[in-house]
């Protein structure tokens, strides 16, 4: 890392410091690159370890269901162990059906000769173990600043007038990714004219570590496992997606009103929803970037492409998007190559593009069929899902893609 010119350079300098570009900067540090993470907000924050939950207030609303390949990714980097100290919930199960019909699927970890399908935390949890690991390597940290300008070509300018050089910018900023507007990179996007209303619940009966999705013709609803550390099991994390107009009226609600409309639209699964947090909403789009690379640039995480929450996948394509650049990155150290060859790039779209379309496309897919309310297609969406749930093997193989186990 040189200073000339009063210009600080660097191998890569990711900008984002949620949990995909956190996650990326210190497994380039662990292969020897010069790397620097910059983050607007100040980190200070995150080192505070939450108490255990004594109520529905005391969780994050937002949470992700880490796949096997996601936690093989983050045991790697040497943060699993540190997301386990904190608040997590492996879940066992999941169970499927349709909430206008008769048709359910089950999958089942046993079934797939796996010790879990995945595991729910809290996002703030996922960054906190990152930073925790991020202190003890050569990442240069900077935070509670944020990037002013970047072009092809030029440094990156912070909003305090500090320069930044680098072969290779990675934009893990987000859905909203300055870097990708100021790169050009075009998006293709669409308003799903939807809102996710999402918070915490406790019900009577306990979650039996499982995750459950009820869908209808207005949007899906999850309900997913939470621990409050100390083995209670009547708190779930929900993510209810509902058409605008529907969103509004339900966050309009009073909260005991809330709490019975949900309890309704769970179908009473985990007996009576006790009590429900602040309920918190937000508007649904899906983008995906036309290109991820362009020249000294790569976008990964929600800055390449967002997707519906239906299935909780965004996070795993984030970390699948880091696994590969990772793996690009490292041939490139071997090779001798710049981290910003044309090549390495290339590659590192190459292979993601494809996957995470094709996540992308499965995902509308579902949303569109459950959407149909016509009798023959309400009939063959049930009948499917029986014939789908019998087939174990087809079943079993899906799952395990899904949730990284296979690879």
């Amino acid at each position: 890392m040189s200073h000339e010119s009063g210009v600080q350079s660097f191998d890569v300098l990711v900008v984002g410091g949620g949990m995909i570009g956190s996650a990326l900067a210190l497994g380039l540090s662990r292969q020897g690159w010069q790397v620097g993470l910059i983050e607007g907000a100040p980190v200070e924050r995150l080192w505070e370890r939450p108490k255990p939950a004594a109520d529905v207030d005391s969780f994050e609303p937002r949470v992700s269901a880490i796949s096997l390949a996601s936690e093989r990714l983050l045991q790697d980097l040497g943060a699993w162990p540190r997301v386990q100290a904190g608040r997590h919930c492996g879940y066992r199960e999941m169970i499927v059906w349709d909430g206008d019909g008769t048709g359910r699927i089950h999958f089942d970890a046993a079934e797939l000769h796996a010790r879990l399908l995945g595991t729910i935390v809290e996002n703030r949890n996922i960054v906190r173990a990152l930073f925790e690991s991020l202190a003890e390597s050569d990442v240069t940290l900077i935070d509670g600043v944020r990037v002013q300008s970047w072009a092809r070509g030029e440094s990156v300018q912070l909003e305090d007038g500090r320069l930044l050089a680098a072969d290779l910018v990675v934009g893990a900023d987000g859905a909203m990714s300055r870097l990708r507007q100021w790169s050009g990179l075009a998006t293709r996007e669409w308003d799903y004219g939807q809102h996710a209303i999402v918070g915490t619940v406790r019900t009577s009966q306990s979650h039996r570590f499982t995750a459950w999705q009820s869908f209808t013709p207005t949007g899906p609803l999850a309900f997913l496992p939470l621990d409050n550390e100390t083995g209670d099991e009547h708190f779930c994390s929900f993510v209810w997606s509902q058409d605008t107009a529907e969103a509004r009226r339900l966050m309009a609600l009073d909260a005991d009103r809330f709490r019975q409309e949900l309890e309704a639209a769970i179908e009473g699964e985990l007996g009576e929803v006790l009590e429900v947090s602040k309920r918190f909403s937000f508007p649904l789009r899906q983008r995906h970037a036309k290109d991820y690379v362009t020249d000294g640039l790569a976008l990964v995480g929600d800055a390449a492409h967002t997707i519906h929450p239906l299935a909780g996948q965004g996070a795993n394509l984030g970390y699948g998007d880091v696994r590969v650049l990772l793996d690009e990155l490292s041939r490139a150290k071997e090779l001798g190559l710049n981290p910003g060859d044309d090549l390495v790039l290339a590659r590192y779209q190459r292979r993601r593009k494809g996957e995470n379309l094709t996540m992308m496309a499965a995902m509308e897919g579902f949303k569109q069929l459950f959407a149909r309310d016509e009798l023959p297609v309400r009939w063959l969406r049930n009948a499917g899902m029986r014939w789908f749930d019998k087939l174990a093997p087809l079943k079993n193989r899906i799952a395990a893609e899904a949730m990284g186990i296979d690879g």
